[in-house]
């Protein structure tokens, strides 16, 4: 007779039954598919935004001005949005907030006629993207139980991916059938209204029973074992707001942002692709190719994060990084930029899901949305510095020492984190 595989069940216990993948629930579906048709829209613009600063008059530096002061924007407004999402019925409306001011707002680049009106537009595109990222993230977080988290947040990122495919290639095709450039700009109303109304018929739990997952409510507490998954505790009464996130959490955090300031932009990757002989003309191709890694790797590695602890997924992710950054530093060939490309799209697969997922654990559906507020605050905090130091070591050392320092900080990372972990001092809130 098979054992009891219900949420009571002894953290250590194996049950005769294999568990049965269940579907995802219709908000992750729907949170889904509106980010597929947000990067349909955001990157048929992205990948012409330099040529078109360029023909208004503006240069390289404009360019990162753009993008530098575009992120740090986004970056602080997932901070305060978390907070602002904590509180009851808040999570659904900032989500709808930040896809409308993005919808809105995104296709007057064709209307742009000097480069500071690409500014302006970029900027108040980003602040969209902060007040949406973190209560849309804790939505997907409260949909789903514990077992789940990882092939949620995988899901979400595939679609995320797929958008980043299916948005170059359109506008592609649109400019290769003679539609004139500013004209793809106005058609990215289009996707833009498609993922506005998906997001629109998203339910957010009711205040009462968001925390009543099948993980169990409130905020147990025990050490996460790198050698299996644990089963979920007992459930307890769910208690007030917290005033303060939790320290196992603040310090994963710290660990994040070691790490993301040698994860400089895959700007700098690309450059590194033409110096090996790439043409510029096959650059977009070899983009499209790592977002389909990126695409397939992200499913499969948020699900295989809910059947192996979500710390040796994410150490294995980055491992990856580091390999790949110091193979670029040593490639010689075109063909090596192609296949490293390939394998760097797994290291997103292996640690943008889970990472959120982790999040989860250590977190309480009180506390979630800002918990994921100072999740992407520190990764998009972290952006501007981490460019500066890769580009001051590119052009003042060489290409090979700012590589090899993003992946000297990508191993140094990954041992504070597998010391992190052996602690045994990590809280899992399964609520």
């Amino acid at each position: 007779m098979a054992r009891d595989c219900g949420r009571a069940a002894p953290a250590k216990q194996s049950c005769d039954v294999p568990r049965v993948p269940r579907g995802l629930p219709r908000a992750v579906i729907l949170l889904g598919v509106t980010s597929l048709f947000t990067d349909v829209a955001t990157e048929m613009i992205f990948p012409l935004l330099p040529v078109f600063i360029s023909s208004l008059g503006g240069g390289a530096t404009f360019l990162g001005l753009i993008e530098g002061l575009a992120d740090a924007t986004s970056s602080l407004l997932k901070l305060v949005s978390g907070y602002l999402g904590d509180r009851p019925g808040r999570k659904k409306p900032l989500v709808l907030l930040g896809y409308g001011l993005a919808t809105f707002v995104r296709p007057f680049v064709a209307l742009a006629t000097a480069p500071w009106h690409v500014l302006v537009v970029r900027v108040t595109d980003r602040i969209g993207k902060g007040v949406r990222s973190s209560p849309r993230d804790a939505l997907i977080a409260s949909a789903v139980p514990h077992e789940d988290a990882g092939r949620a947040f995988g899901f979400h990122n595939a679609m995320d991916h797929t958008g980043a495919v299916v948005g170059p290639v359109t506008a592609t095709l649109l400019l290769h059938f003679g539609v004139p450039l500013r004209t793809v700009f106005w058609l990215t109303a289009v996707p833009g209204l498609l993922a506005l109304a998906a997001a629109a018929v998203v339910r957010e739990p009711a205040a009462a029973s968001e925390g009543s997952e099948a993980a169990g409510t409130g905020d147990p507490s025990g050490p996460v074992s790198l050698g299996a998954a644990s089963a979920p505790p007992a459930a307890v009464a769910p208690s007030p707001v917290p005033a303060r996130l939790p320290a196992p959490l603040k310090t994963y955090c710290a660990i994040l942002a070691l790490f993301a300031l040698g994860g400089s932009s895959d700007a700098f990757l690309l450059l590194r692709a033409r110096d090996l002989g790439v043409a510029v003309a096959l650059l977009p191709l070899l983009w499209t190719l790592f977002n389909l890694s990126k695409l397939v790797s992200s499913y499969f590695g948020g699900s295989f994060s809910d059947r192996a602890p979500r710390v040796f997924v994410i150490v294995t992710g980055w491992i990856i990084y580091a390999f790949t950054y110091l193979a670029f530093a040593f490639a010689r060939e075109a063909w090596h930029a192609w296949a490293l490309f390939l394998v760097y799209g797994v290291y997103y697969g292996l640690t943008e899901p889970v990472e959120k997922a982790l999040v989860r654990d250590l977190t309480s559906s009180e506390l979630r949305s800002r918990a994921y507020g100072l999740y992407n605050f520190v990764l998009g905090a972290c952006a501007l510095p981490a460019g500066l130091i890769t580009g001051w070591l590119w052009d003042h050392l060489s290409p090979f020492v700012a590589l090899a320092t993003g992946s000297a900080l990508a191993a140094v990372a990954s041992l504070l984190l597998l010391a992190w972990a052996r602690r045994g001092t990590i809280v899992r809130a399964r609520a």
